[in-house]
């Protein structure tokens, strides 16, 4: 089935529906020109699906789109992005160190 990623301003989060049904959510704020990412959740009926990793693709891709710096305050999207570095730019680069992210820097494990 195909997934659904949409932006929810008003619950400040993206959502992920397979379906009709809600798989997944990404919760956000917005911090003036950044967008802090807090927390990713997929519903464990949908473990092993990729889901999670669409939902932050999408969500990265938003936020390049509308020129937003990208806060990964969630573990498993800095971990997401160590992995794929084409994304990296994405967080300032001043603010990189605070989240342990840095060019060739990758993460082990997950």
């Amino acid at each position: 089935m195909a997934l659904r990623i949409i932006d929810v301003p008003d619950q400040k989060r993206f959502e992920v529906y397979e379906g009709e049904e809600l798989a997944g959510f990404l919760d956000y704020r917005l911090r003036g020109d950044d967008i802090a990412l807090l927390h990713t959740e997929v519903d464990p009926r949908f473990d092993g699906r990729g889901i999670g990793s669409r939902l932050v693709r999408e969500a990265l891709d938003a936020s390049r789109d509308t020129g937003l710096g990208v806060l990964p305050y969630c573990p498993f999207i800095r971990d997401w992005i160590s992995r794929h570095a084409d994304y990296l730019d994405l967080v300032p680069e001043d603010r990189r160190a605070e989240f342990k992210l840095s060019e060739g820097t990758e993460a082990s494990g997950t």
